[in-house]
């Protein structure tokens, strides 16, 4: 029989701690290895505020024992309050001292204090470093569960010792405890733990209701246990006529849980079915189902109230038969009905599972990676659970899940990897040498390609070779074997250090053939040294042979350095092309079919500062050798020509509209989200816009990024609609065209 929730009641520990710990039941070995930490501890609570965390410390102990946690656990749990209030004690210090399995333990439990960062801030005031912080305590979550169940009783005695501290610490805590421990403990279903956190968080929330609940149930306490002691005698004669083998008892109800219910219901207190609650623990599945027969036929049953948590378990794993039964003088009193073991898995949830493994001879190994899956699935529930109720939760959660995958090690520890990581991306995460050296990959012992997007809970398996061989081809964007930053330098800095003459080598002719292109030879390439911040020529061919350096970059840059031409010759150059243009397609209709004072087919371009387009209203300048230009009537540009030269003014229209495409460039503010980019690229979709290319920039400070995009249109009646659909996308602030 599991103990429930009255060995949760600690005193304060003034007497000698060999006592203290004789009472708690352990192995002999294992007293003595708590007895020892104890005295390693105590010489380093030198402090007044250090003796209240010590006591703390033995008080989850207290809860851990009827958990049925190891010794490993529980001498982490005595550690921890010290070291993540006070530092009294570094990480490697515990390391030394206690080994690194109560280390292990010790850590995951402080990165479990990340959750508690981000209680109460809206979505805007969550920092990067806040994001990690969530991110580790997950880990810890998952790499160890119990790091959570350490979290969560160290929860429930810091509830119990503000008893007397200020209203707002008491309703602050509460609260934080009710959006966040509560429902973990439920998730995990871990029962002792979380009846009372949600007891004492009602307390503290709802002084006068909690009071109210626990006057009536003083009122009706020996009616109640009177009527439960006739009713467990009549169940106990029925398991003995059916000679099945069974305990029963009456369960306290939590105040809590009546509290819910009777809100949820819109009851009296005396309306309540299951204030009289009576459990059956029996040894088989077949026995649950032969008593609730037996039951239900000496006893009168509600239907309505009837579940089967058997047959179908709760999200958190919980079962049990529950039935609401009429008693000799037709009174409401619920029956649960459930094996021993399925008790002991609602009292102790995942702490049962894993106690249950480590006593399985050989069970670890082959369970190991199933339950940290289920642990997993448990947690990411949990978390989309509480995000419901609170945006900056729903902020956090975008900008975790969004982008990171977790997946498992064959040994069953956790790798925090970016959405879209591949295996190779994997292999170089675990270490340089494995990623060296990888040939190959299994992802659930089936060999998968290096192009596989790793998902959520995949057990990967890295298959090497004796010497490091990494291919070139590998940092290739475009063939998709390696997308984690991370990866893509580690490849690259293999090359660079191993291959430093050929990349020396194959660097300078791909550079000399470029730079032919453009009429420069390998002397002219000097400039670039201080532009790309090398030491000398050699490091520029030696980066563009390894891939550091992109060749477009530098031959974009010397071309400008040489070639850089003025306004003039750039605007000559496109009335050049737009001549080029007409003259190739004279026989055709202009796309650019302008008249002018009148006049088709005269030498005019596009004004590159507002770019009209078919439709909108346009006038003419006549430029110094260079044809009509051709601008918006609202151009700034062509207010201040005008005001300069307003004889060069002139009219122009629009001849007949092509159906051409001509390139459109619009600005678009926005709160930098996740997701922000797919949505604006399935509105183009939707309504069968080209977009052209895509440029943006973001302030990771104020989390706004600012996209110009370049779009292609056929006439101006498109825009206004356009503009305001995408400034109907969520968390975009302004829209324009520049």
């Amino acid at each position: 029989m599991v103990s429930i929730r009255s060995s949760h009641f600690s005193r304060t520990h003034n007497t000698d701690p060999t006592k203290w710990i004789t009472t708690l039941g352990l192995m002999n070995d294992d007293q003595e290895k708590l007895l020892q930490n104890y005295y390693k501890i105590l010489p380093l609570c030198v402090n007044k505020e250090d003796i209240p965390l010590l006591q703390r410390g033995i008080q989850i102990i207290e809860i851990l024992v009827t958990l049925n946690m190891d010794i490993d656990t529980l001498n982490a749990a005595l550690i921890f309050p010290l070291l993540a209030h006070h530092h009294i004690l570094t990480q490697e210090q515990v390391e030394e001292s206690w080994g690194k399995g109560v280390a292990k333990l010790v850590k995951y439990s402080t990165d479990m204090e990340g959750i508690r960062v981000f209680q109460g801030q809206s979505a805007s005031e969550i920092a990067p470093s806040q994001v990690a912080n969530l991110r580790h305590m997950l880990l810890a979550m998952v790499g160890d569960i119990r790091a959570v169940v350490i979290k969560l009783a160290e929860r429930v005695c810091y509830m119990r010792e503000i008893r007397y501290k200020d209203n707002l610490t008491k309703v602050t805590t509460a609260n934080e405890v009710s959006a966040i421990y509560a429902p973990l403990a439920n998730r995990l279903g871990i029962g002792q733990l979380k009846w009372e956190l949600e007891d004492l968080t009602f307390f503290y929330q709802q002084p006068e209701a909690y009071k109210k609940i626990v006057v009536l149930l003083a009122e009706k306490r020996k009616d109640r246990e009177n009527y439960i002691k006739q009713f467990i005698d009549d169940v106990e004669k029925l398991l003995k006529d059916i000679q099945i083998n069974g305990n029963v008892y009456g369960r306290p109800k939590h105040i809590y849980s009546i509290y819910r219910k009777l809100q949820k219901k819109e009851l009296k207190f005396d309306e309540l079915f299951d204030v009289r609650a009576v459990r059956i623990i029996v040894d088989g599945i077949e026995d649950c189902y032969a008593i609730l027969g037996a039951v239900h036929s000496q006893f009168n049953h509600i239907s309505s109230e009837f579940v089967d948590y058997i047959a179908k378990p709760k999200a958190n794993g919980y079962q049990s038969i529950h039935s609401i039964v009429l008693g000799k003088t037709e009174k409401p009193i619920e029956v649960q009905i459930r094996t021993q073991q399925m008790h002991y898995d609602a009292e102790l949830g995942v702490a049962a599972h894993w106690k249950y493994k480590e006593r399985s001879p050989g069970g670890k190994a082959a369970t190991d990676y199933e339950e940290k899956i289920t642990w997993l699935r448990k947690i990411l529930a949990w978390q989309k659970e509480i995000s419901k109720s609170n945006g900056a939760l729903d902020a956090m959660r975008d900008q975790i899940f969004d982008d990171r995958v977790y997946v498992f090690t064959p040994d069953g520890d956790v790798i925090d990897l970016p959405t879209g990581s591949t295996p190779l991306d994997f292999a170089y995460y675990v270490h340089s040498q494995i990623g060296h050296r990888c040939i190959g990959a299994k992802v659930a012992k089936n060999i998968v390609p290096f192009t596989y997007q790793l998902k959520t809970g995949d057990q990967v398996e890295i298959l090497t070779q004796k010497e490091p061989m990494p291919r070139r081809d590998w940092l290739n964007p475009n063939l998709g074997y390696i997308n984690a930053p991370r990866a893509r330098l580690k490849v690259a800095l293999w090359f660079k250090k191993q291959d430093r003459q050929k990349n020396v080598i194959a660097g300078r002719d791909i550079l000399e053939i470029e730079l032919a292109k453009v009429q420069l030879k390998l002397k002219d390439a000097t400039p670039a040294i201080d532009r790309f911040n090398a030491h000398c020529l050699d490091d520029i061919f030696a980066g563009i042979g390894c891939g550091d350096l992109r060749i477009n970059q530098i031959i974009h840059f010397l071309d400008d350095h040489y070639h850089k031409k003025t306004p003039e010759q750039l605007d000559l150059a496109a009335l050049e092309s737009i001549g080029k243009h007409t003259k190739n397609k004279q026989n055709k209709k202009n796309v650019n079919n302008i008249i002018v004072d009148g006049v088709d087919n005269v030498l005019h371009s596009i004004a590159r500062c507002c770019q009209p387009i078919p439709g909108e209203p346009i006038k003419g300048y006549i430029t110094q050798g260079r044809g009509i230009s051709i601008h918006r009537e609202s151009c700034l540009q062509l207010e201040d020509l005008t005001e300069a030269h307003p004889e060069r003014l002139i009219c122009a229209t629009w001849g007949d509209i092509s159906t051409a495409g001509y390139s459109l460039m619009l600005r678009l503010g926005s709160i930098d989200r996740s997701g922000l980019l797919k949505d604006i690229t399935t509105l183009f979709a939707n309504e069968n816009l080209n977009l052209l290319a895509v440029y943006s920039v973001t302030n990771v400070k104020d989390h706004y990024v600012t996209i110009d995009l370049n779009i292609e249109v056929n006439n101006s009646e498109i825009i206004s609609p356009l503009l305001i659909k995408l400034r109907q996308i969520k968390e975009v602030m302004d829209v324009r065209r520049l």
